[in-house]
């Protein structure tokens, strides 16, 4: 039993009793509550509310308020084209953008600029997002000219006494019918770990260890802008960003024959040059009409650069000499624009049309040579003979979408409304390169999604929806391996399809009147066709070959629950704990095994406690959450891994001092859990080959961060 699991089984313990005690609590004062009157399904923060918490960001704001989870995937949690929008409003508004995260854009937003804070539960054709369980509403205040700037220095201090400092600006306000938000930001992402790896015969007698260190010294620089101008009955929003990651990455790796440090059988070197940048230009268009209708158009252009070269030397014996070279070309371009016109039908129903349109284009071109390849040495190849089998000069792939749909928002009476959704898809796939192929697509995605408040604090929620995954392309050519040192690349496959599912949901909100806490649980079944993972397309069963595509159909199902509750009744008002236990299963049947297996996770917990002293303008907390193992393994035709993250905990305390600054420290990875990862490797195929090796590898996770932020607003 590893010391992740020996950490892990009590906290779950202690978590289900937390979850169980909260809900009672809840429960039992719920009936010595009165029912909160006004609109139940909108939950209003006033500005006001948060002044004793002395907040420096609107995300400063939000952290203060129960049951507020916001999906920060960027792109609002949907990477097909623009999606619903998401679950955050500015003004009202969504922002016309992918590659902004929730907690990104409200970090930015100076906590004097906010006005108050909506929490909408319903569904409503006057919202500009659809489908999310509650939307989160940040209201800016409105006056003729006001400004703010916000600032915020940081230092991280890692385990290995790397000192990596930081800063982020932001300057937003209001001018006349102009709202201005300008951001820049310089994020500290160096890491340094250790990895140690033991390998084993099948009698499990040890014959290698293996240990490698891995450092990323990464600064990544961000800038943004958001600027928005309101007409009588039309507003324009204009967003931009751009990024730059670009860094170099070292690994040493040193092979030892056993447990004997002193043999080494082999030493390396890998030098990696990485360039990693990325622009994306939105905006969006409204008018609103004198009968109350309303057109929207949106639009975003983006491009990211994901290239890298990796040269790895062999070192043994004081030698440098070039072994492989490995470069990896990628871009990533995408053109999206959608069209909409939304207006009432009668009391109570609305409907919405929209037209997308969806350009997305991946150009890819890799590179592999061998000092053990035959043939001439070429310099695209690192001036090393060129492993043509895996290597792709160039490749395009584009895909043309074009998605029509229809939303209808009905109120049925004042504690019921249902939405359904009707949308259709038409797609074309073309590949040029190496592989030549040219595919067509054709997709009806219904939904529905019914809400039902039993009472002002109880809201039902029932969903059901037909999905469609978004490929990723670069399954679609050769690309980099960097997980397994025996397997330099990954092959292609152009026939790849997308995954579809019909998602059945239903979920159930308990909100505590007076502002308690909130009690979430949601039930989840998945019935899925194409799964994809890997394939076998051997020619030869003695030397096993391996593709991603498409294994089969198969089931996913599991259970949500999340608690958030004040202590009030311990008499720590201004004290928050938040709780979560998902647990998930699932179900296909493998074409490389031959048999039935789980292609998902099992599920995670989490466990959260804030105080927050608005006497002494301090507040402290931390966060745990940690994962249920015996879940997801990654089947290959000769290997089988399963990963096994350990336990996290962050700590932090802030306190503002004079005039106004707030100084944070953080504490992550606090307990310097491992991330361990069980590997398998057979002379042939997994479902009939013998066992050949077990290689038992954990690393030591980047170890400990402690972090000091100063912030403040002008």
């Amino acid at each position: 039993m590893t010391m992740g699991q020996l950490f892990f089984q009590p906290a779950f313990r202690n978590t289900l009793r937390l979850t169980a005690l909260t809900a009672s609590i809840l429960a039992a004062t719920h009936l010595q509550a009165q029912e909160a009157g006004g609109d139940d399904t909108t939950v209003v923060y006033e500005a006001s509310f948060f002044d004793q918490y002395t907040p420096v960001s609107a995300n400063d704001m939000i952290a203060r308020i129960p049951g507020v989870n916001l999906d920060n995937r960027r792109g609002g949690g949907n990477n097909r084209g623009l999606g619903s929008g998401g679950d955050l409003l500015i003004n009202g508004k969504r922002l016309a953008g992918k590659d902004n995260s929730a907690n990104d854009q409200l970090q930015r937003i100076a906590a004097d600029q906010v006005d108050r804070i909506e929490i909408i539960r319903g569904s409503s054709g006057a919202l500009d997002v659809r489908g999310a369980s509650q939307v989160v509403n940040v209201v800016l205040k409105e006056a003729l000219s006001r400004s703010s700037l916000s600032a915020e220095v940081n230092m991280d201090y890692h385990h290995d006494d790397k000192v990596d400092p930081g800063a982020s600006v932001s300057y937003g306000g209001q001018t006349g019918n102009l709202n201005y938000l300008f951001g820049l930001q310089l994020d500290p992402r160096y890491n340094s770990y250790m990895r140690t790896e033991y390998n084993y015969s099948p009698d499990l007698t040890l014959t290698e260890l293996v240990k490698e260190s891995n450092r990323r010294d990464q600064d990544a620089v961000q800038t943004t802008m958001n600027l928005g101008y309101d007409f009588e009955r039309d507003r324009i929003q204009f967003n931009a960003l751009y990024s730059d990651g670009s860094h170099p990455n070292t690994v040493n790796r040193r092979n030892f024959l056993g447990s004997d440090l002193s043999v080494i059988t082999k030493s390396e070197q890998e030098l990696t040059d990485r360039e990693e940048n990325n622009w994306e230009i939105g905006g969006n268009y409204e008018h609103n009409f004198t009968s109350g209708s309303r057109f929207q158009f949106l639009f975003i252009t983006n491009n990211e650069i994901r290239n890298s070269v990796r040269e790895r030397y062999t070192t043994l014996n004081d030698a440098h000499d070039l072994n492989q070279y490995l470069r990896s070309d990628k871009r990533t371009r995408e053109r999206i624009a959608q069209a909409s016109y939304s207006w009432n039908l009668s009391e109570g129903q609305d409907m919405q049309l929209g037209l997308e349109r969806a350009q997305t284009i991946l150009d890819t071109a890799l590179y592999l040579g061998s000092s053990s390849a035959s043939g001439a040495a070429r310099p695209e190849f690192g001036n090393l003979p060129p492993v043509l089998s895996a290597s792709n000069a160039g490749s395009t792939v584009q895909e043309m979408r074009y998605e029509g749909f229809a939303v209808h928002n009905w109120t049925l009476n004042e504690r019921m409304t249902l939405e359904s959704t009707l949308l259709y898809e038409a797609s074309t796939i073309d590949q040029t390169g190496v592989a030549k192929r040219s595919r067509d697509f054709g997709f009806l995605r219904p939904k529905v999604d019914y809400r039902f408040d039993l009472n002002p604090s109880l809201q039902l929620r029932a969903t059901v929806e037909r999905a469609v995954s978004q490929l990723s392309f670069e399954s679609f050519t050769a690309t980099t391996n960097n997980s397994d040192t025996s397997k330099d690349t990954n092959l292609g496959n152009p026939d790849l399809r997308q995954e579809k599912e019909i998602r059945y949901e239903l979920g159930l909100q308990y909100r505590l009147p007076n502002d308690g806490g909130v009690v979430n649980s949601r039930l989840f079944f998945r019935d899925i066709d194409d799964i994809i993972g890997k394939v076998n397309i051997s020619s030869d069963p003695t030397k096993p070959v391996s593709t991603t595509g498409n294994v089969g159909s198969g089931i996913r199902y599991g259970i949500f629950i999340d608690t958030s509750t004040r202590l009030g009744f311990l008499g720590m008002p201004d004290a928050l704990v938040t709780s979560a236990l998902n647990v998930f299963d699932s179900s296909v049947y493998d074409p490389i095994l031959h048999a039935d297996r789980r292609f998902n996770r099992r599920g995670n917990v989490e466990l959260g406690f804030r105080h927050d002293i608005p006497a002494l303008g301090l507040n402290y907390g931390f966060n745990f959450s940690a994962e249920i193992t015996g879940g997801e393994k990654d089947i290959d035709v000769d290997t089988i891994e399963q990963n096994l993250p350990g336990p996290n905990l962050q700590l932090f305390i802030s306190k503002v001092a004079f005039n106004n600054v707030t100084f944070r420290l953080e504490s992550m990875n606090t307990l310097r859990s491992d991330f361990c990862r069980d590997r398998y490797r057979y002379d042939g195929l997994v479902a009939v080959s013998a066992l050949t090796e077990i290689e038992d590898s954990c690393s030591a996770g980047g170890g400990q961060k402690v972090a000091l932020k100063i912030r403040t607003t002008f």
